[in-house]
């Protein structure tokens, strides 16, 4: 029971803990839902846990962390303006029961009409039992994106950066990236980026990443340069590997700081061997991301992306009528053991994949991604083949008798 040295204290026992890198025999201990230092429970406050959780000699990790999922269980963060809290509520309730206990969604290219009605609704927010996983803020992906590498976006909705700050400011507004936005994706050769991504990380806070781009090595090089320090879905909608010029993709080889990639590990979007290539030149840069769309859960059929009708059958997501991939269906737990089935990644290397390194291409693994004293206890235990058996939030476990969520029908 809670006392007057702070609230209830739970004790995750029988279990090995994600740790400095390593899978080790030890205790996690939570309280108010922040990870503590056990030594300062017993010798300062003088208590013991009041609630000890058997793991069952499972791994204990930190929550999984999305950062680019265009929605799921029917809902679309970029169509489905009218009913927008309505789809964060339960796509964030839903993700939760998976594993995945904080997500940044995602945007498709969009006109401005649509950020000035979505964003004010995609900013952080904490996670809990009653209001699922935590949003993290918008990962808006384009419109500052290249036409020869639009992939599932409409033409008509892109842009250039030829007007700087002010191009972005008409497109989204620059308070509500301020506000609500975690990163952006551009292309770093759209007139006017390069010079535009240093101002817009210094006026709005924000992380940009490079995607959907036909960008040269040189002009991929003078982003990250910039400032840019991610790369959206690895392999996928950029200048394919060319051993004169190998793009975005040559970021890999960089001399000193390389970008983080995401990359889709459902075996549709990226080839295991281009996984393979991928693990081995940056490891440590390697962030497990769904990009699933409003299907993801959801049985085969036609759905929405953005204003795009999309066909899905059998895992494969395809623009209505085309051969343009749009999107996946996977859930990151399955990313994860993908990641490890096509790599021959150690488990450490799996889980950080989808923990640690996307809290730290946001900038916020000192509370995210961890489990560190003073971390949030967000929280997953899994089994040795990582299959997620239980879900905390906060210090809460999530069970589905009391997270509620609801597909869209």
């Amino acid at each position: 029971m809670a006392s007057a040295t702070g609230g209830v204290i739970t004790q995750f026992y029988n279990c090995v803990v994600l740790k400095n890198h390593k899978l080790v025999d030890d205790y996690v201990y939570v309280q108010d839902g922040k990870i503590i230092d056990p030594a300062k429970m017993f010798f300062d406050s003088r208590r013991a846990a009041d609630v000890r959780i058997d793991c069952q000699g499972g791994i204990v990790a930190p929550g999984y962390i999305d950062v680019q999922i265009n929605g799921a269980f029917g809902y679309d963060f970029s169509n489905d303006t009218d009913i927008i809290d309505e789809a964060v509520d339960n796509v964030s309730k839903g993700l939760l029961l998976q594993g995945c206990t904080a997500f940044c969604p995602t945007t498709v290219s969009s006109r401005p009409e649509v950020y000035a009605r979505v964003l004010d609704h995609l900013g952080p927010r904490a996670g809990s039992v009653e209001r699922g996983a935590e949003v993290l803020g918008a990962h808006i992906e384009g419109p500052f994106i290249s036409p020869q590498k639009k992939g599932a976006h409409e033409l008509a909705t892109l842009r250039t950066a030829a007007g700087g700050l002010a191009a972005f400011d008409e497109c989204y507004g620059l308070d509500r990236l301020r506000q609500n936005a975690a990163y952006v994706t551009v292309a770093p050769e759209v007139a006017g980026m390069l010079d535009a991504i240093p101002r817009l990380i210094e006026a709005t806070g924000i992380r940009v990443a490079a995607g959907h781009s036909n960008a040269t090595t040189a002009e991929a090089t003078q982003a990250l340069a910039g400032g840019a320090s991610m790369i959206t879905h690895l392999f996928n909608a950029m200048h394919p590997f060319h051993q004169r010029d190998p793009g975005v993709i040559g970021l890999l080889g960089a001399e000193g700081v390389r970008p983080f990639y995401g990359i889709i590990c459902d075996g549709v979007h990226v080839h295991p061997h281009s996984v393979m290539i991928a693990y081995r030149a940056h490891p440590d840069g390697a962030c497990l991301v769904t990009d699933a769309m409003a299907a993801q859960s959801l049985p085969n059929g036609v759905y929405k992306l953005g204003e795009m009708d999309v066909d899905v059958h059998d895992g494969n997501v395809y623009i209505q009528g085309t051969n343009t991939i749009a999107g996946a269906v996977i859930t990151l737990a399955e990313c994860v053991r993908n990641f490890a089935r096509f790599t021959g990644a150690s488990t450490v290397e799996a889980l950080e994949s989808a923990t640690l390194h996307p809290a730290q291409m946001l900038g916020i693994a000192s509370r995210k991604g961890v489990l560190s004293y003073g971390a949030d206890a967000d929280i997953i235990v899994l089994d040795h083949d990582l299959n997620v058996q239980r879900v905390f939030v906060a210090g809460k476990e999530a069970t589905r008798e009391n997270v509620i969520y609801k597909n869209k029908v």
